[in-house]
């Protein structure tokens, strides 16, 4: 299969929408990028139209155009009949005149393939005995029932699809012709790379967009009629049957699009609830007109089915229709490359993903997978990590941060903007004396605490950090932290029990005031002691000085 999809690997942020949206899950993850697995993808293009980041590319097929064009051969574009949608008010005429300009030979409506396609159903439903038929328009519509529904490929259509039944008619006319095709899908790419030497290039309306805007050509806004153009109803649901003559005996016609609903009447046949129908089936809800490049740049549906109906004629276009051996056109099963795990593998893959009974698979969804067992087996197959089940990942996570909670030594008390508590641990009852978180979950926080240090930081936005706080009723001493957190709105009270600590400091102080006192009075008692020494030699000194003085005067007057 063409690699017609790719992933820019920059762009994609691993949100699994791609994958949810899959009908086939044909996406792996790995290393938080998404990959395309080519051999199992039908290239619906959903996941490029639903990529949030625009991560998933359709290959630009500008340059090998530009290259047909230059080899000096007649350049033939076939239009999609979808393009009276794409392009408001443009009709066929002026998509010639422009695109000659790019330098193509002519510009023709696939819309005549479609009339020689249709009248080959006609034929098949007439003159052969089949019991079932599917239409073959829709490539994408093929992929799934080649890749995935291969008891099916007996009632596919062996016949070409309108984009090839017209670009061989063209080479028949014009010698030496190259084709184009141009519309709104990407399956076309594969389909023409498959089947070689019938379609040389595809391009898609966004591309071709992208070179008239470059080469500064604009589309005039002219609209033209022809009354031999019915198969113009081609692209839309039911189109194909609009443009049939039903008139088979005993058959029932109807048609279904969207991939989902085809994958539903694909499991009726093969279980043999359905006989004598005609099918048309196509991939996208709406048909071509809601083709990948139309849904995600252009979603009108009942204005483009307008558009197409309005444009539509009330005649066949006048053909030489071929032969039906010359319209042939052969289908083989393609085989997956992964093989189906065994029981075990997959009750090994459920258990990485924390699900270890029935009542655990939630089947959520939230992976992409439609059930938790595909998405085990997806594992096994290397598609999937356990990592994407968000359950799983969310009940870790609080599992982690509850056994933090639980087993931290630090009370943790957590209120919302109405200050009601909403989570209590079990330091923080202990602190409080609370019995049960209970007795306090869902209550106003000023039944149990000061509520102001959590309204002043709630009016502020600002933290207040390690404050130290008394809790007379609880006879406790308290470090507090308090956080109000912007995103979840809540407010986040963290105490640290310093009781013990605050007391040992107390005990310190008392020594440390007692052992000043003591030192006190042994200074005055020191002092005093001193004082009285001093008298007393004063004293002393001063009868010694009068005796003496006594002794001398009785000395001098001898």
């Amino acid at each position: 299969m063409a690699n017609c999809l790719t992933l820019k690997k920059s762009n994609c942020k691993n949100c699994y929408k791609c994958i949810r949206h899959c009908p086939v899950k044909a996406i792996r993850f790995s290393g938080n990028q998404a990959h395309i697995i080519d051999n199992e993808c039908i290239l619906c293009g959903h996941c490029f139209v639903v990529c949030p980041q625009n991560a998933k590319e359709i290959v630009d097929s500008t340059e090998k155009a530009r290259v047909l064009l230059q080899s000096g051969d007649p350049v033939v574009v076939s239009l999609a009949p979808s393009f009276i949608a794409n392009y408001d008010g443009v009709g066929i005429e002026s998509m010639r005149r422009a695109l000659k300009k790019l330098g193509f030979y002519d510009v023709e409506e696939t819309a005549i393939g479609a009339t020689i396609v249709k009248t080959e159903y006609e034929r098949m439903l007439r003159e052969e005995e089949r019991d079932i038929i599917i239409t073959s328009c829709c490539h994408s519509v093929n992929l799934l029932i080649q890749k995935y529904f291969p008891a099916s490929l007996e009632y596919l259509a062996d016949v070409m699809s309108p984009m090839q039944a017209h670009c061989m008619d063209i080479k028949k006319r014009i010698p030496n012709a190259k084709t184009v095709f141009i519309g709104p899908c990407v399956a076309k790419k594969d389909e023409a790379e498959y089947y070689e030497g019938i379609v040389d290039a595809v391009l898609t309306f966004e591309e071709l967009t992208n070179w008239l805007k470059a080469e500064r050509i604009e589309l005039d806004s002219e609209m033209d009629a022809n009354p031999d153009s019915r198969a113009r109803f081609f692209p839309t649901t039911g189109g194909i049957l609009k443009t049939m003559v039903q008139n088979a005996p005993g058959y029932t016609y109807l048609a279904l699009d969207g991939v989902e609903n085809c994958i539903s009447a694909l499991k009726d046949i093969e279980n043999g609830k359905i006989h004598k129908c005609f099918i048309e089936m196509s991939a996208c809800i709406g048909s071509c007109i809601s083709g990948p490049v139309m849904e995600k740049y252009h979603r009108s549906p009942v204005h483009d089915y307008m558009a197409v109906a309005n444009f539509a004629g009330i005649r066949d276009f006048d053909v030489a229709q071929p032969s039906p051996m010359e319209l042939k056109k052969g289908f083989t099963f393609i085989e997956h490359k992964l093989a189906q795990p065994t029981e075990s593998e997959i009750m090994a893959a459920l258990r990485q993903m924390g699900k270890f009974k029935p009542s655990d698979e939630l089947n959520c969804g939230s992976c992409g997978y439609n059930s938790c067992r595909e998405k085990a087996i997806a594992i096994c197959q290397g598609k999937a990590e356990s990592s994407m089940c968000l359950p799983f990942l969310k009940d870790k996570a609080e599992s982690f941060s509850d056994t933090i909670v639980k087993n931290t030594p630090n009370g943790l008390i957590v209120l919302n903007e109405n200050l009601e508590v909403q989570q209590v641990n079990a330091a923080a009852r202990k602190i409080m004396n609370i019995r049960a978180a209970s007795d306090v979950l869902g209550e106003p926080v000023v039944r149990i605490l000061d509520p102001s240090v959590f309204i002043q930081v709630k009016n502020s936005g600002r933290t207040v950090r390690d404050q130290r706080v008394y809790l007379a009723e609880y006879k406790k001493y308290v470090e507090q932290t308090v956080v109000y957190d912007h995103d979840s709105r809540l407010l986040v009270g963290i105490m640290r029990d310093i009781t013990d600590e605050e007391a040992e400091r107390e005990k310190k102080a008392r020594i440390n005031q007692q052992t000043v006192e003591v030192a006190d009075s042994v200074v005055e008692k020191q002092m005093r002691i001193v004082q009285e020494i001093a008298s007393l030699l004063g004293e002393t000194a001063a009868e010694t000085k009068i005796a003496l003085t006594k002794l001398k005067e009785s000395i001098d007057d001898e």
